[in-house]
Formats: structure tokens, sequence, C-alpha cells
């Protein structure tokens, strides 16, 4: 039984991307710090927050909002992941892995909002 976000699958599979996100960019060079380091840990942490806030909202339709936020974050994440990899700051099979992780997540979001679309 679902009582709070902290109970969604999509959720926790969110937390872990973004926990080895922040791992992996730690081992970015320091000028990647305000640069590619940063932009995968903001957008890699948006991706839960933003399930989190939608689930808290009072209306299923905020929640969906906020859940195609997290989509959209989420595309950012792999683009900024494929990005390190092409310039030499991530190993590819780290990335390869996080890719991996994003997209079952990704499929999870879809599922999830044609879900409550469908409730709508």
């Amino acid at each position: 039984m679902i009582q709070s976000y902290r109970d969604l699958k999509v959720w926790q599979l969110a937390m872990d991307l973004a926990e080895c996100a922040y791992r992996q960019s730690e081992c970015m060079p320091n000028a990647e710090t305000y640069g590619l380091s940063s932009q995968i840990r903001r957008s890699a942490a948006s991706v839960p927050a933003n399930i989190a806030e939608g689930y808290g909202r009072e209306t299923t339709g905020a929640y969906v909002y906020f859940l195609r936020t997290a989509r959209g974050s989420l595309k950012e994440l792999e683009t900024h992941i494929l990005l390190s990899e092409r310039v030499g700051l991530l190993d590819p099979t780290r990335s390869g892995e996080m890719l991996k992780s994003a997209e079952s997540i990704g499929r999870m979001l879809n599922a999830l909002i044609r879900a409550l679309k469908a409730k709508q």
C-alpha cells in the first residue's frame, strides 16, 4: 500500500540514480564544479524531488504536471551523462549503467502519468 511518495518504486529508483550521479560527478575535475558536474547533480536531484512534490499536490493534474517535469529533468540528465562520456569525464561502462537506469525510470514515469490521466 502506498502511503507516501517514498513508497513509490519510481521515486526510490530515481533516488538511487541521483545518488549514483552525485558519486560519479565527485570524480570529475575541479574545472567542472560549475559545469557538467553541477548540471548532472542538479538534474539528477530534480527527478525524485519533482516526483515527491507532485505527490504532495492536491490535484491529479498538478501531480501529472510534476511527473512530466521529472521526466524532462530525466532527459536533461541523460544528455549530460552522454556529453560527459563523449568528452571523457565519465567511464562508458558507468554511464551506460546510469542511462539504463534512466530509461527504466522514464518508462515508469510514463506508466504512472498514463494511469493518473486515465483516472481524470
